[in-house]
């Protein structure tokens, strides 16, 4: 990879970094061996303080003796209901320590998906983060006869709050010292009884098509995934990592949470989801795991910054990205980088890409990872050519995380990398459906017996729903989810996802689905980036009055055509989207349309705006 990143710290090793066959023993023998070391770190009124491994120890033994007191038996399930924190994490590992089942609920849901997610997972104890969300339990508690208490993070605001089923972190921890105290050997005892096969946590699906389903993951499968992709992808107590993606989902939980105990990198924890940019100058993590939007935003925050600066900045930047350009496409292509080449890369990267990455907080980087989404290549060509190797992976709930991975050595864009060591990968000769099996696949989808059947194939391949092709080296590429290819009115196979990915691709955009199924030509619905599109607005002089208004203003329509226009060349005319509409409600997390890593969940778009579709067609 000559002159690009240093390949000695991305090699496969086979050191086990951490014993223990469950997640609750591999815990605990971190906690004995890295003492004082620094586990984990949070901002606490703008000033960072540390978390040791003894500290977090000893805060997870109280909140399980607590945990005990009120009576949580093992394989009894426990639920958190929170944003990333800390506290998510001693409560996560509180629960396993009991022999209990961890399961999380995303900050988002609304009172009735908290309701139905408490009641199909029979959850016994509920911890939720404060005020707002506690709001949404006492809702439906009516309708929970399992739920024996909630316990509260931040009692902020809820300090003259009587409520016998309510009970603050802080008391719970006093219950666990107590009972540690008269039962000193349990807690102990709890952990030794977890076995490999036992199930540990719930990660329910999204839900798009349906209720959410609860995919379970034993102890062993949890352990032997951390512990095979580790060897793929390295890391030790000297790196820092960020935590800032949804707990409860699979890609947080396994490479923040539990790739951290076995390794002992830091994590540090970002103040709420609205700072991330702020938090990762701040942090400057080595390791850097984000969804494709995490990306895109600071892509785009780059190009918005280009355009303010001055134009002598515009053309070193230009020609610096030209250099790392022409040592990518070597290096993508699999050939030498001459020396004349490294040296003008190595004055690019001194002159102006360092202090891109600077600008990013992605300055200590050894290696970016992308997944949950597809990416654009041209997005991962773009960090290439800064220096940083942005390597994909692809995977679902399912499958505990990861299944394949794009190494270091050879990395093509555009492709999810050939399968990991640790599981098979195939396509299915007739649909192209890309299949899985390991011991990394789930044990089944909780209180869905004939879901779980036909999740399987008849010789125990899970099907996953993804259409994919692979080439002579192995490498897979995703066409797109089986349900989501768009078969025009003259007969025509189109895979939205290409389309969407170069869209996106523009700072205006934030997301987009492409519609056709059944179409005489395809139409868009697309979200703009409001942050950008605001901006252009007041530079440009053009009048809005709220995000509706600047949605339906016809230079924000130009500006998104101009968009358009340019991805449109890029494809054959079948694939050409002809008309679009914009979104006019300015959307977060907590509504119906985006899921909880912030995409447009398609069905529900296009039911939900049919008149507008229509309007497209007519």
């Amino acid at each position: 990879m000559s002159g690009l990143w240093d390949l000695t710290r991305l090699q496969a090793s086979e050191e086990i970094m951490m014993a223990g066959e469950t997640i609750p023993a591999m815990f605990w023998n971190a906690v004995r061996a890295r003492g004082e070391q620094v586990w984990l770190r949070e901002k606490d009124l703008g000033i960072w303080q540390s978390w040791s491994w003894t500290q977090v120890g000893d805060a997870v033994a109280e909140v399980a003796g607590g945990l005990m007191s009120l009576g949580l038996a093992p394989q009894q399930t426990a639920s958190i209901l929170s944003n990333t924190r800390v506290e998510w994490i001693l409560a996560d590992l509180a629960v396993l320590s009991c022999g209990g089942v961890s399961n999380g609920i995303y900050p988002t849901d609304a009172p009735e998906q908290v309701h139905y997610l408490c009641q199909d997972s029979s959850t016994r104890v509920l911890f939720v983060e404060d005020d707002e969300q506690l709001d949404k339990v006492l809702q439906v508690r009516g309708a929970l006869p399992l739920l024996q208490k909630i316990v509260v993070f931040d009692m902020d605001g809820l300090h003259d709050l009587d409520d016998a089923q309510v009970i603050s972190l802080d008391a719970l921890r006093e219950l666990g010292r107590a009972h540690n105290a008269a039962h000193p050997d349990v807690l102990q005892q709890r952990v030794a009884a977890c076995r490999p096969e036992d199930v540990a946590i719930l990660i329910y699906t999204s839900g798009t098509t349906g209720r959410p389903k609860g995919a379970m993951h034993t102890h062993g499968g949890l352990v032997y995934t951390v512990r095979e992709a580790t060897r793929l992808l390295p890391r030790d107590a000297s790196d820092e990592c960020m935590g800032f993606l949804p707990l409860c989902h699979v890609a947080e939980r396994m490479a923040g949470e539990y790739f951290a105990i076995y390794t002992g990198s830091r994590v540090n924890f970002v103040e709420n989801p609205d700072t991330v940019p702020e938090n990762v100058r701040e942090i400057a993590p080595t390791i850097f795991f984000a969804v494709p939007r995490v990306w895109e935003k600071f892509y785009s925050g780059v190009t918005i910054a280009l355009q303010e600066s001055t134009r002598l900045q515009q053309l070193a930047y230009r020609w610096a990205l030209g250099v790392g350009q022409r040592v990518a496409d070597r290096v993508l292509a699999g050939q030498a980088v001459p020396g004349a080449l490294k040296l003008r890369f190595r004055l690019a990267r001194w002159l102006v890409l360092d202090n891109v990455r600077k600008l990013i907080g992605i300055h200590r980087v050894r290696y970016l990872l992308t997944g949950a989404a597809p990416v654009s290549p041209e997005l991962i060509r773009w960090y290439l050519s800064l220096g940083i190797p942005m390597l994909e992976v692809w995977g679902m709930t399912e499958t505990c995380g990861v299944s394949t991975l794009v190494p270091a050595a050879r990395i093509k864009p555009g492709t999810i990398g050939p399968a990991v060591a640790y599981n098979q990968v195939r396509l299915d000769p007739d649909t192209g459906e890309i299949q899985v099996k390991g011991r990394n696949v789930f044990a089944g989808y909780l209180n869905l017996p004939e879901q779980t059947a036909e999740a399987f194939t008849e010789d125990g391949w899970l099907r996953t729903g993804d259409v994919g092709t692979v080439d002579e080296d192995g490498y897979f590429r995703i066409v797109d989810r089986m349900k989501d290819i768009i078969i025009t009115a003259g007969g025509k196979n189109i895979t939205p996802s290409q389309i969407e990915n170069e869209l996106k691709f523009s700072p205006y955009i934030t997301d987009a689905v492409v519609i056709g199924d059944g179409r005489k030509y395809l139409t868009a619905i697309i979200m703009i980036d409001q942050e950008n599109v605001e901006k252009y607005a007041q530079d440009n002089d053009v009048p809005f009055s709220n995000y509706a208004s600047l949605t339906r203003a016809p230079e924000i329509q130009a500006l998104i055509q101009d968009v358009v226009d340019e991805v449109n060349t890029r494809f054959a005319r079948v694939e050409q989207v002809k008309k679009f509409f914009l979104l006019d409600t300015q959307l977060d997390a907590e509504d119906e349309e985006l899921t909880p890593t912030m995409k447009l969940k398609r069905k529900l778009v296009q039911t939900k705006y049919a008149e507008q579709i229509e309007a497209m067609y007519a």
